[in-house]
């Protein structure tokens, strides 16, 4: 696996029940009823991600990710292993795939002892593991989680028809797809979602362009998140077109505020950066951004809540100084924050 020279600095113990185990919805609020958590120097405020326009001014620009989450989890087997659950993270150039193999039934931990020329099935599709991925990986102490693949059938179609969000231990039920859209979504081809724009709603589109924020889509279709610690997250495939190029680049010379939802948005907006400047690109990236590696667009933040230990974590440092991401987390597990892909907000304007 990649490993990442940098390890995160901010330290907290999520409690036991900080994971949001379902959407806002199935309690009758609305996405944009979620907690939000707004950290600015020397000031922790509270309130809900509807006034989210309040926090913001006109100029600034909202970098948005318009990938669509697909259905990239499946049932299968093996000789060796059994039953076995798939996670799909990604078709390659070369016509293979990167997968991860978890236990059945809930993909509750992944499986590290695949060899090469094993065979997963499941339905009319077949899955020989190739090697492990990245090409040239370092096994782990226990093996590799992320394979790639040759693939036997139509596995864009399987997963179509058989497959299911990809979903952890800690949710109370499965959900259907839609729930893990947002308003944005649009290209599908994200293995899991892209949860920091989640909390938006329509109406909280309208609201933040009457007020005068503009929106700038860019594509980054996500892998599998669940990476070991130190781990560095895997390449994914990115596009920012020309006119989100302009777009930022003619804020931000203006004085706006340069705001990404999601690590996502981040990392696509900051690899397509030449020379102080957002450019047109496409393609794949392996940019992690860290304090060594900073961000030279994004001024300010939305997110979800993350791990410890997660690389992730390395971006919030990054972009909000470590003083202001350690605050931030000791002040959302103070206050009964919610975790994961279901859960709270925070808005870092540093």
């Amino acid at each position: 696996m990649r490993t990442l020279a940098e390890i995160p600095t901010t330290k907290f113990d999520p409690p036991a029940d900080s994971f949001a185990p379902a959407p806002v919805e199935t309690r009758g609020i609305t996405r944009d009823g979620v907690r939000l958590l707004v950290a600015r120097p020397n000031a922790i405020t509270h309130t809900h991600f509807a006034d989210l326009a309040s926090q913001l001014g006109p100029g600034d620009v909202i970098v948005v990710n318009d990938s669509a989450t697909i259905a990239a989890e499946f049932d299968a087997r093996s000789d060796r292993h059994g039953a076995v659950v798939l996670h799909i993270a990604a078709p390659l150039d070369d016509g293979s795939w990167v997968l991860e193999v978890r236990t059945a039934p809930t993909a509750s931990r992944a499986i590290l002892d695949g060899q090469p020329g094993e065979v997963f099935r499941g339905g009319q599709i077949s899955l020989q593991l190739l090697e492990p991925y990245p090409r040239g990986s370092s096994p782990t102490d226990h093996g590799n989680r992320l394979w790639r693949a040759r693939v036997e059938g139509d596995l864009t179609e399987h997963l179509t028809r058989r497959g299911r969000p990809i979903a952890y231990g800690y949710l109370d039920s499965r959900y259907p797809l839609a729930a893990y859209q947002s308003v944005f979504s649009l290209r599908p081809g994200s293995a899991e979602m892209p949860s920091a724009a989640r909390p938006f709603t329509p109406s909280l589109v309208a609201e933040l362009v009457t007020r005068g924020v503009a929106i700038a889509p860019i594509t980054l279709h996500t892998g599998v998140s669940s990476q070991e610690a130190g781990e560095a997250p895997q390449a994914e495939r990115f596009s920012v077109s020309s006119s989100t190029a302009r777009l930022v680049n003619a804020l931000r010379s203006d004085g706006g505020r340069v705001v990404a939802v999601g690590t996502t948005a981040t990392r696509a907006i900051e690899s397509a950066v030449v020379d102080g400047c957002v450019v047109a690109r496409q393609g794949w990236t392996e940019r992690v951004v860290t304090a060594s590696n900073p961000p030279e667009i994004v001024t300010g933040l939305i997110t979800g809540w993350h791990d410890p230990q997660a690389s992730h974590l390395l971006l919030v440092e990054a972009l909000a100084g470590p003083h202001l991401a350690q605050a931030a987390y000791d002040a959302a597990v103070k206050n009964g924050y919610h975790w994961h892909e279901f859960g709270d907000s925070a808005l870092f304007l540093p």
